[in-house]
């Protein structure tokens, strides 16, 4: 069996870390981005009708300008951010599809959302709602890993699109055979990212950290061709 290597940030890498070994795998953290607070203003809680959560960070770092908006509901993408924000004492806290686009359409129309979010984000200006975006948390690169030469002959799992960027700039200037790794993505945009030269490229059936693990553990399995 390959070992697994995960590149997400801080908490959430632990979190990964250990669903990973309840399924049996050689699972190790090497995480490639550091979470920091960003200094913000809230804007007027009145002028919204709900929370938009789409990253549990923002839940995280957000820091004491959340609690003007405790009283809205809060739509969270996904169980494990909707949990953060129960965490960070949202009361009204509904869990909605596993990636914003499936949230934001069992939305209805009109609905004026909040959104803390990082400072790498996701354009929403198309959506049906009316939403305003406010980073609240930067993910920034760190330096190479110490051992980054040991991806060799693993699996990677990827959580992001700027994790697979990032992993394929460090394999570049590390000069690491890339045909000899295998990458499980979270997402196609994440496996995108990723770039080419690896022996396999696959994203998971949906975009939530348990899907990545279950194709994680496929690839871990499955033999060299």
């Amino acid at each position: 069996m390959r070992r697994l290597v995960i590149l997400r940030p801080e908490p959430g890498a632990r979190a990964s870390l250990e669903r990973a070994r309840t399924l049996g795998l050689d699972a190790v953290s090497m995480p490639l981005f550091g979470i920091r607070p960003l200094a913000w203003t809230p804007p007027d809680a009145a002028m919204f009708d709900a929370v938009l959560a789409t990253s549990a960070n923002a839940l995280r770092h957000g820091g004491p300008g959340l609690g003007q908006f405790r009283h809205l509901p809060l739509h969270a993408v996904g169980e494990a951010t909707a949990e953060a924000a129960r965490g960070a004492a949202f009361g009204n806290v509904m869990a909605g599809g596993s990636d914003v686009d499936a949230l934001l359409g069992s939305l209805g129309p009109g609905l004026r959302l909040f959104h803390p979010c990082g400072h790498d984000r996701r354009d929403l200006s198309e959506a049906r709602q009316r939403i305003r975006s406010v980073p609240v948390y930067a993910a920034e690169a760190l330096p190479m890993p110490d051992g980054f030469a040991a991806i060799a002959g693993v699996v990677v799992a990827v959580h992001s699109p700027r994790a697979g960027a990032r992993l394929a700039e460090l394999a570049e200037t590390a000069a690491i055979e890339r045909s000899s790794i295998r990458i499980a993505a979270i997402s196609e945009a994440a496996a995108i990212a990723a770039r080419d030269g690896w022996e396999v490229v696959a994203s998971a059936r949906e975009p939530s950290d348990g899907a990545l693990l279950e194709l994680c553990a496929r690839l871990c399995e499955k033999p060299s061709p």
